[in-house]
Formats: structure tokens, sequence, C-alpha cells
């Protein structure tokens, strides 16, 4: 009795109220970890991180460039995973695009040492991630390829993520310096971290 109650309980779907809740917490997370990352020069991978790329060298808005990045990965999470899920992630970037024009807009300037930047911003971008993976959605870009081959090829998500930033954060070196790469490098593995302990095939059901 007590397993076929706990069964019914992982697998309960989510109310609307709950995914609202959900990619707007999502969303401030995700943005304070950019914040982060972004005050203490250090990078991330994913689109998030091509978008601190662009900003820290061409001095692009950090919430446009998060916002135009994910337009072209929309028609393949729409043909892999389904109208709900494509919508809901377009919400979640939007969402994650507002809050980080607005969060450095209220934060200001801000003198952010590069070890609790990297290792923090990229732990918040994890449960970030994280939140919205629980509640069929994604930050868009890569993290659709990397649920995706999850979900078709049995590959865990943090995994193929961690493919992914690699290539990404080592293109870092164009504005950052070696050590705080090589930081930066440390964080993206404990974001993969948080996804890979959290997010395996089966053990969250919840949609």
């Amino acid at each position: 009795v007590l397993k076929t109650h706990s069964k019914a309980r992982v697998s309960a779907a989510h109310s609307p109220v709950e995914d609202i809740a959900a990619l707007v917490t999502a969303a401030a997370v995700i943005s304070l970890g950019l914040f982060l990352l972004k005050s203490a020069g250090a990078a991330t991978g994913g689109t998030e991180g091509i978008a601190l790329l662009l900003t820290n060298t061409l001095g692009v808005d950090l919430g446009l460039a998060i916002f135009l990045l994910a337009i072209p990965f929309y028609g393949l999470g729409l043909w892999q995973k389904g109208w709900r899920f494509a919508l809901r992630s377009a919400v979640a970037v939007t969402l994650i695009s507002a809050m980080s024009t607005v969060s450095g807009l209220a934060l200001g300037a801000v003198d952010v040492n590069p070890v609790y930047g990297a290792l923090v911003g990229n732990a918040l971008l994890g449960i970030g991630f994280l939140i919205l993976f629980r509640h069929d959605a994604s930050p868009a870009g890569f993290s659709i390829v990397s649920l995706i081959a999850q979900d078709k090829l049995g590959w865990r998500a943090g995994h193929v993520q961690l493919a992914f930033d690699t290539l990404i954060v080592t293109s870092a070196l164009v504005f950052a310096p070696p050590s705080t790469v090589l930081l930066s490098a440390c964080g993206v593995a404990m974001l993969s971290l948080v996804l890979i302990l959290n997010h395996r095939p089966g053990r969250y059901l919840a949609t």
C-alpha cells in the first residue's frame, strides 16, 4: 500500500499555478546566477555562456542576447518534446531575459570575487535548470538537445550538457584570463553535477 501511494504521489501532475510559480522562480534564480557570473567576469556553458561571451566581448545586452539565441531551438523543442514544452520554454526564456536586464539595473555594478562568482553563479544556474526540467520546460538552447538525448538515447542530460559546456567555456579565453576560465570550468562541472545527481530518467515523473 505504501509503495502504491508513493508512486501515485510522485506521478501527480503539477497544477497550472505550480507551473507558473516554478517558471518565475527558476527565471529569478538563473538571472541571479548570470549576474554573479557577469560581475565576476566568469563564464558558463550553453546559450547562457554564449550570451555572456557576446556581452563581454561586444557589449551586447545580456537579456537581449539570451532571448535571441534561444529562438532557433524552439522548433527543435516543438518537434521532439511537443507544443507544451516549447511554449513553457519560450515563457521561461522571456522571463530569464527580462529578469537578467532587471537584475543588472537593480543591483548595479558589483565587485564579485571570481571564485565565488564562478562557483555560486553556476550552481544557481544548475538549480534553476533543474526547476525548469521538472516542470517540462527548459532555458532553451543546448539544454533542449540534452533533454532530447536523455529521452531518445538514454544519455544523462547532465553528461551531454557538460560536453557542450566544455567547448563554450574554453571560448571564454577570448575575454578572461586562464585562471578565471579554469574557475569557470569548475563552476560548470558543479552545474552539471546538480543535473546529474537530481535529474535521472524515471526519478521524477510529474509534469
